[in-house]
């Protein structure tokens, strides 16, 4: 009898051994270590998969502490460990749902191009993938904007985060929805298309916020007058379109028979060429009353804008010499 309880008792101690060496010493990984547990994973799966990513040191053991909080359950997400922790706070966590969110920075004026390689570089899937939904989900716009032939203009510049537990168009709808909400905010419900499109080259033609609705009245005026745009930034959009882009536009370029060659043809392009923020939508819905026709670089990220030809060759003449001082 003695003999069973000394056993009993040291099979006890190594239980209670076991379970402080598994659960209660931390454990440091090695290096960032990702974790991601899709919905319906099962405990001993979620268990596994730490196990094997070196956060915990026994599936057991982090089995049997999870059975003793049966009233806990483990949320679904991607959890990133790099501290050292103990097998019962990565409970904690998992139980908490504390996981880990890819931000994600949406410039004013990116492409679907440059949004695509920006999700791509958070790691939330691959630049083909975003671009085969931005080219193909028109349906996501189609209620305000019937003749979108891609997302492009609706991905709404902002800071987001994601989790990669969300899919690909969950995310795209998410950039949709917050160009929705801001469309809202500032009254676009007509002519959507053509307001998207004039805000996204106003948006590539200055970064400067107080210039956007001079350079809007600009595009305003020569639409009225249905004189050419003559958009570099849309003609560079063209090619981008077509992969034929090399970093910089030639002669030869504004001649090319694209929908794109705002110096070829008259009117707004097919569609945006860019994302643009909130202050270039209001200044394509509100351009200023000028009567400027012209705008050209001044040299210090501004513009020099004018009425006539004559005075936006001075303007150009202006800036050369300036660039030629530099």
């Amino acid at each position: 009898m003695r003999t069973l309880f000394t056993l009993a008792l040291l099979a006890a101690i190594a239980v209670t051994g076991w379970l402080a060496w598994a659960l209660w010493l931390p454990v440091t990984p090695d290096g960032q270590k990702f974790v991601l547990l899709h919905s319906g994973y099962s405990t001993r799966r979620i268990a596994s998969e730490l196990k094997d990513a070196g956060v915990i040191r026994s599936t057991d053991a982090f089995l049997i502490w999870h059975y003793l909080h049966r009233r806990r359950s483990l949320k679904a997400g991607e959890y990133l460990f790099e501290l050292p922790a103990r097998a019962i706070d990565v409970h904690d966590r998992l139980a908490r749902g504390d996981v880990y969110f890819h931000t994600v920075t949406i410039p004013e004026g990116y492409t679907m191009f440059d949004v695509a390689k920006a999700m791509e570089d958070a790691r939330l899937g691959t630049a083909e993938e975003f671009l085969k939904i931005f080219q193909s989900d028109t349906s996501l716009i189609s209620d305000l904007d019937p003749e979108a032939h891609s997302l492009e203009g609706y991905l709404f510049p902002n800071t987001y985060q994601f989790t990669r537990t969300q899919s690909a168009q969950e995310m795209v709808a998410s950039m949709v929805k917050q160009f929705r909400a801001v469309a809202q905010q500032i009254g676009l419900a007509s002519d959507v298309h053509q307001t998207v499109t004039l805000a996204s080259i106003v948006e590539k033609e200055t970064g400067v916020p107080e210039e956007r609705p001079l350079v809007a009245s600009v595009y305003v005026n020569r639409l009225a007058k249905k004189i050419a745009l003559d958009a570099d930034p849309s003609v560079i959009y063209g090619e981008l379109l077509a992969g034929t882009y090399q970093g910089a536009l030639h002669h030869a370029d504004m001649v090319a028979d694209s929908p794109y060659n705002t110096y070829r043809h008259p009117g707004l392009p097919p569609g945006p060429i860019a994302n643009p923020g909130k202050s270039s939508l209001e200044a394509a819905m509100h351009p200023a009353e000028t009567g400027y026709y012209y705008f050209v670089a001044d040299g210090s990220g501004r513009h020099r804008f004018a009425n006539s030809l004559e005075e936006h060759n001075r303007n150009v003449a202006a800036y050369r010499k300036v660039m030629r001082g530099q």
